[in-house]
């Protein structure tokens, strides 16, 4: 059997950072990480052909080479996701589907002719695949019904992948959550039981992606990294003389819940394990909001103390926020503005809110008769609300649109990202520099492939160019740069990528109010 496993390519978002890719001389984000775990499973007598749509064309060569095509995605690579379905099926493939979006509505990927629709985790439903396969049977949705023990997880196939494209590799240590935000549809997908992988099956695959010879980041894409803290901290006990014994070889962020700035334990073991940055979902400083989007966790503990205190201990904080929800009260978005900036936070994802299918929030709001479900393309195509909000959706959408204006805005960012630098602690071997304490001795750190060091250079000159030469705040720029060389040398490397992650923001903040503009003259 010749299998074509496809990742549809997503549309502009977030998450894409093309501008920071091709300054890097890469060209995406992230690898598909669903599809090369799928592919482990699979028998090994069968070909495989990964094509990831992000980095390179699908082409007719492809086609004709497979027997069958296996897809993956999440909501968002719905449209294109559908037309590969269809494609499959007029060129007589057979056609398998999984992953998140599908596992969330699968109705249409079955009225598109998918063949095989693969709901859940592929580490217990596949044998069903299998069995289905062998029997000839067709159009039929396999369900175990029951999470798997991720013990029975395999060392995903990372040597499909062109790794040289990809910013960042992924691994994955644990799936679900133990909290049940309404509107996050982690739980419904993997359940609120953190189920966790073995320290050694963790390291087995960092040993398979150090062996293949990356050097630099890797995400941690677990649902919530702290989910299950004791298993954490044993994971990150581990980690730490591993990396030392291999002269520490990558840099690892992750997801976490924000009552880890509430555990300053954890924040340590994390970055003793070179741990840089945490993505958080904030999502409203608005008590009511929370409340009723079941996100108890972010009312325990000052949210503010929370980050600052995540930030002050030596981890980065990207943070997430959504204007539109229930319970929220008018002018939210200023109080999101300044939370922000109180918390002198430089990296934050702004969303509307978007019911996405199979979570409580989608139940709910179905129940209530509040989906506009003839417009659900529109939430992430024209930038307008897919549900009947609580108050007025004008309101939410200028909110919406006038954050991605102020916040983004490159003084507004080039000043809260001098300001976080400012407050973040130096790193470990310039604190002991500064004290007088010696290190321990190790040998030095490996250095990424020099073609990774010519990427950096450029990202440095590309940076210098546009933020310190050519724009009237050029001043900024130069003052900023170099009171991080004077007050914080030792993050000059985090400022600079998040300087990097800001020319992707800038862009994206463009596109923003381009959707203001249409979504006004529409009315």
């Amino acid at each position: 059997m010749k299998v074509l496993l496809l990742q549809p390519e997503a549309p502009v978002l977030y998450w894409k950072m093309p501008v920071l890719c091709r300054l890097s001389g890469k060209k995406a984000l992230f690898p598909p990480l669903g599809l090369i775990t799928v592919a482990a499973l699979l028998p090994p007598e069968w070909e495989l052909r990964l094509v990831d749509m992000e980095i390179e064309p699908l082409t007719s060569q492809d086609w004709d080479w497979a027997d069958m095509v296996m897809l993956s995605g999440m909501v968002v690579h719905r449209h294109q996701f559908l037309a590969l379905v269809r494609e499959g099926k007029q060129r007589g493939k057979i056609v398998v589907a999984g992953g998140p979006y599908p596992s969330s509505e699968p109705e249409p990927i079955m009225e598109a002719g998918c063949d095989f629709l693969i709901k859940g985790e592929a580490e217990n439903t596949l044998p069903l695949f299998f069995a289905a396969l062998k029997e000839g049977r067709r159009g039929v949705v396999l369900d175990k019904g029951e999470k798997p023990d991720l013990a029975t997880s395999p060392i995903p196939r990372f040597d499909l992948l062109k790794m040289p494209n990809y910013m960042t590799m992924g691994i994955q240590t644990s799936r679900g959550c133990p909290y049940a935000c309404e509107f996050c549809n982690v739980s419904s997908l993997f359940g609120r039981k953190s189920r966790v992988k073995e320290v050694s099956q963790v390291l087995a695959e960092l040993e398979v992606i150090n062996r293949l010879g990356w050097r630099g980041e890797i995400f941690i894409c677990d649902d919530n990294f702290i989910g299950n803290r004791e298993r954490a901290a044993d994971l990150l006990q581990r980690l730490i003389p591993w990396m030392k014994e291999r002269n520490h070889p990558f840099s690892f962020w992750t997801q976490t819940s924000v009552d880890l700035g509430q555990d300053l334990a954890m924040i340590d073991l994390m970055t003793r394990a070179n741990f840089g940055m945490v993505f958080i979902g904030v999502e409203t400083p608005d008590e009511d909001a929370l409340a009723a989007a079941n996100k108890f966790q972010n009312l325990r503990h000052s949210l503010v103390d929370s980050i600052n205190n995540i930030a002050a201990n030596g981890l980065g904080v990207l943070a997430s926020f959504i204007v539109g929800l229930d319970g929220e009260k008018p002018g939210t978005g200023e109080r999101i503005r300044a939370f922000v900036e109180e918390t002198a936070t430089p990296l934050v994802m702004l969303n509307f809110l978007v019911p996405l299918p199979g979570t409580k929030l989608w139940q709910r709001l179905q129940k209530e008769g509040r989906l506009r479900e003839d417009r659900f393309e529109s939430d992430l195509v024209i930038k307008t609300l897919s549900y009947v909000p609580t108050r007025p959706e004008a309101d939410i959408m200028e909110e919406y649109f006038h954050l991605w204006e102020n916040l983004y805005e490159p003084r507004n960012f080039l000043k809260r990202a001098f300001q976080f630098i400012h407050r973040i602690r130096p790193t470990r071997a310039a604190l002991a520099k500064k004290q007088g304490v010696p290190l321990p001795p190790s040998k030095p750190a490996a250095k990424p492939p020099l073609i990774d060091q010519i990427y950096s250079l450029r990202v440095l000159l590309a940076l210098c160019w546009r933020r310190g030469v050519l724009p009237p705040y050029r001043r900024q720029y130069w003052r900023q740069f170099l009171g991080v060389y004077r007050e914080n040398p030792s993050r000059m490397i985090k400022y600079l990528k998040i300087l990097g992650m800001g020319e992707d923001m800038f862009n994206l903040r463009e596109v923003m109010l381009q959707h203001r503009e249409d979504y006004q003259r529409l009315g």
